[in-house]
C-alpha cells in the first residue's frame, strides 16, 4: 500500500507507506509466500529444447531496455522475467517465439504495476513489428491460463525497503545503497542462474553488495564489525553461508558486466567505417555503467 502523493515530472505519484515497514508480520508474509512464485525447476535441462541460456539472456536484456526507455517502475521488468520463467518452467517454447513470449510477459506486468501500462502496439514497435497486436493479445491468454491467472508475484523489489530500514545505515548513504541494489537485482534478472534463487536470497544479497563496495561496512565499523552478514541475514532468514555465496556470485556478475561494457566502449572509441557487430554491444543495464565500486 502507498500513502500521500508527490508530483514528479507531471506525474503525481504514491509515497510508500511506512506502516508497512514498520510491521514484522508483512515481511513474514513475503518470506511465507515467496517460494509459490519460483519456476517450477532448472527449465533448460528438463523442459526446453530449442532454447540455450544466451537466448533467454537476450530476450531479458530487451525487456530491460524497453522498460528503461518507456521508465517503467522498477516491479514492471521484474515481474515480466518471473512470469517469463515460471512459463518457461512448463511450456515448451520455439526460440522463434521468445521475444513475443517477452513482450506478452511485459505487457500483463505493466498492466498490474504501471501507472502507465505498455500498449499492444507500442510493444509491437519494439519488436520492430516482427508481432503483430493479435498475436499480443492471442498469446497474454495463453500466459495467463499457463500461470493460472497468479500475477502478484513477490520480487526481490518487495524485499529491498524492509531491508535497508532494518540496518544501522548512514542516512546520507541509504539513497544511493537502494540505487546500487536495485541495479544489482535487474542485472540478477538477467541472468538464469539467479532463477531459482529466492527473492528474499536476491534482495539481501544485492543490498549486502552495495554495502560492502560503498564501503559502508568500514564507515561504520563501530556497528558492522564481521557481523554485516550475520545482521542481513538474520533479518531475511536466510543461513549464512547461502547468503554469503549469493552475493559472491551478485559481484562476480558485477564483475563480468562492467568488463563486457568496458569493452563495448573501447570497441566502439576503436571501430572506424564500420559498426561494431551485434555481439559486441553491451548486455548490462545502463545504471551499471555508472557504478564505481
Amino acid at each position: 500500500m502507498e500513502l500521500f502523493c508527490h508530483e514528479k515530472e507531471g506525474v503525481v505519484r504514491a509515497l510508500l507507506d511506512p506502516t508497512i515497514f514498520s510491521d514484522d508480520r508483512v515481511l513474514q508474509s513475503l518470506l511465507t509466500i515467496e517460494d509459490a512464485f519460483l519456476p517450477q525447476a532448472s527449465y533448460f535441462q528438463r523442459v526446453q529444447k530449442d532454447l540455450q541460456p544466451y537466448m533467454r539472456r537476450i530476450v531479458a536484456t530487451w525487456m530491460l531496455e524497453v522498460c528503461e526507455e518507456e521508465e517503467c517502475e522498477e516491479e514492471v521488468f521484474l515481474l515480466a522475467v518471473n512470469y517469463l520463467d515460471r512459463f518457461l518452467s512448463a511450456v515448451p517454447t520455439k526460440k522463434s517465439y521468445l521475444q513475443l513470449l517477452g513482450a506478452v510477459c511485459l505487457f500483463l506486468a505493466s498492466k498490474l504495476k504501471s501507472y502507465r501500462p505498455l500498449s499492444a502496439k507500442k510493444l509491437c514497435l519494439y519488436t520492430d513489428n516482427s508481432i503483430t497486436s493479435q498475436e499480443l493479445l492471442d498469446w497474454e491468454l495463453i500466459v495467463l491460463g499457463k500461470l493460472k491467472w497468479n500475477l502478484a508475484a513477490v520480487t526481490p523489489h518487495d524485499f529491498i525497503e524492509h531491508i535497508l530500514r532494518k540496518l544501522p545505515l548512514p542516512e546520507d548513504r541509504v539513497a544511493l545503497i537502494r540505487k546500487h541494489a536495485q541495479t544489482f537485482i535487474a542485472l540478477c534478472a538477467t541472468d538464469h542462474s539467479f532463477a531459482m534463487f529466492p527473492p528474499s536470497m536476491i534482495a539481501t544479497g544485492s543490498v549486502g553488495a552495495a554495502v560492502c563496495g560503498l564501503q559502508i561496512s568500514r564507515m561504520e565499523s563501530s556497528v558492522w564489525g564481521e557481523s554485516m552478514t550475520e545482521l542481513l541475514a538474520k533479518i531475511t532468514h536466510i543461513e549464512v553461508e547461502c547468503l554469503k555465496s549469493c552475493q559472491e556470485k551478485i559481484e562476480q556478475l558485477l564483475a563480468s558486466s562492467l568488463r563486457e561494457s568496458q569493452q563495448h566502449k573501447h570497441q566502439e572509441g576503436g571501430a572506424t567505417n564500420k559498426e561494431a557487430e551485434p555481439q559486441s554491444q553491451s548486455c548490462t543495464p545502463t545504471d551499471v555503467r555508472d557504478i564505481n565500486l
